[in-house]
């Protein structure tokens, strides 16, 4: 894989008031993670979804309330929380500033099932893969 300058990266918006960088996954090369940050503005984050892989939601700067199963939680810098494979969960900015969370992810493609049907999924597999 080489050096990759996250920097060079691009950032996406996934829906409004979320921006998102894929630092690493199967399209520059990792075999068995994904990993991506995400920079949410006040009441933004992820809505209820679940993956087939665990995941570990780690906040970076800013203050998150992260929901899992029936547990919810308020998680600020350097802390996280580890969830299981196929567990419903989400995450909101609950700061006044901006969140900023990491996503490590035991597969190298993200997938996801959205609660709601009205969410779109996102796939990030190297070009020609599907």
């Amino acid at each position: 894989m080489g050096l990759v300058d996250h920097n060079a990266q691009e950032l996406e918006e996934w829906r409004g008031g979320v921006m998102t960088r894929m630092r690493t996954s199967a399209v520059n090369g990792a075999h068995q993670l994904c990993i991506f940050d995400q920079w949410c503005e006040p009441g933004s984050g992820a809505p209820l979804h679940l993956h087939a892989v665990e995941e570990l939601l780690e906040v970076i700067d800013g203050t998150a309330e992260i929901t899992c199963g029936d547990e919810r939680y308020v998680a600020a810098a350097n802390q996280s929380v580890l969830i299981p494979a196929g567990r419903l969960h989400g995450f909101c900015n609950v700061g006044e500033g901006a969140l900023h969370v990491r996503a490590t992810l035991a597969a190298p493609i993200f997938e996801a099932s959205y609660e709601s049907s009205t969410e779109v999924s996102r796939r990030w597999v190297p070009d020609g893969t599907l």
